[in-house]
């Protein structure tokens, strides 16, 4: 989509002044030509490990707010066959599938979802824009090293990683961008070109091309931490929903689940893809194998304790060993054009608050 004329404001960002939208935001007013249904209102684009979670659960408590059970539909991260879903399917395939998440919600509420891997989706905004060109976009982003970090121990807990050592992670990019060097039974093997991940600017330039400024709020996942009450607030503002309704923030404090845990790097990947597979048959028996459903039906219930998940999470984790500073230096330099990017988009000096003064 070409880029167009951007108003002479910056895109919002956290603790700014919403500006009047240039689109009447009507909620679940639908683009004309799509199937009848209750579009989503406003999206959580992402990223990942920055806050999206918490920020979901905190605005599903509100009255005025409707968001499905399903956190993370990603209907919209990539344009694919529209064909009716297999039994065993979680996420919606077909424009009807996917409105219909949202049939419970209100007239009175605004509707919204939350898939963090639209931002770096090069057909999301558009996608979505096709659907509810009102819609108001919400990014969470968070200083690049830390993110990268955070997300390739994701990456090799969930699965998706076979590397554990982000330096040589981040050194395959060339060949995996070229289908080689991916790990076994990969299906998202962009998810591993990590560096990519962090081109703030361009990301939020794609929805702004889509969407216009005003309807996007950028929201820095550092303030969330700090303090992830005013956090939230500025959000409801931002949707034009009550921001003095009370919000229990006890199950979101403002340190990560992870860290809290203190353990999340897999020592032994073998046993932890086991753990997965019977957590899968568990949890989700419509996508397991008939095999693991018996596995885990003839599981004694002392074996499902408390204890023993600690236990297990213990043998199968280890405390993640601190970043080599030196590396982390040469990222930050990678990534300083980055944010001084991203510095000039939001208007805020985040070469600053990210501490890359000193870096060159």
């Amino acid at each position: 989509m070409p880029e167009r004329e951007s108003p002479d404001v910056p895109c919002a960002a956290a603790g700014a002044q919403l500006q009047a939208p240039a689109r009447e935001h009507t909620p679940g007013a639908a683009a004309s030509g799509v199937a009848p249904g209750r579009a989503p209102d406003f999206f959580i684009i992402g990223h990942e490990k920055c806050g999206t979670t918490a920020l979901y659960r905190i605005l599903r408590q509100h009255p005025q707010i409707f968001m499905p059970e399903l956190k993370e539909p990603r209907f919209f991260e990539a344009p694919h066959d529209r064909r009716p879903a297999p039994p065993h399917a979680i996420r919606p395939r077909t424009l009807d599938d996917y409105l219909a998440l949202f049939a419970g919600a209100r007239p009175d509420q605004r509707a919204g979802e939350a898939s963090p891997q639209y931002i770096r989706s090069e057909h999301a905004a558009r996608l979505i824009a096709e659907v509810q060109p009102a819609a108001r976009i919400i990014a969470l982003l968070r200083e690049p090293t830390s993110f990268l970090r955070t997300y390739h121990f994701h990456c090799v807990r969930e699965l998706v990683e076979s590397e554990r050592d982000l330096r040589k992670a981040i050194a395959l990019e060339g060949s995996r961008r070229e289908g080689r060097n991916l790990p076994r039974g990969s299906r998202a093997p962009r998810r591993l070109l990590y560096c990519e991940h962090v081109r703030y600017a361009e990301q939020l330039r794609r929805f702004e091309a889509a969407f216009g400024r005003e309807q996007m709020l950028v929201l820095v996942y550092e303030d969330f931490l700090r303090d992830n009450d005013a956090t939230a607030r500025t959000v409801l503002r931002f949707l034009g929903v009550n921001d003095t309704v009370a919000l229990d923030l006890a199950g979101e404090t403002n340190v990560p689940r992870q860290a809290r845990r203190g353990r999340k790097a897999v020592r032994l990947r073998g046993l932890h893809r086991l753990a997965m597979t019977l957590q899968t048959a568990r949890r989700q028996p419509q996508q397991a194998s008939r095999l693991w459903r018996t596995v885990d039906a003839l599981t004694p219930g002392w074996l499902r304790s408390d204890a023993v998940e600690d236990l297990a999470r213990r043998v199968v984790f280890s405390v993640p060993p601190p970043p080599d500073e030196q590396f982390v230096r040469e990222l930050r330099a990678r990534f300083k054009p980055e944010v001084l990017a991203l510095s000039d988009y939001i208007g805020r000096d985040m070469v600053a608050e990210w501490g890359y003064e000193d870096i060159h």
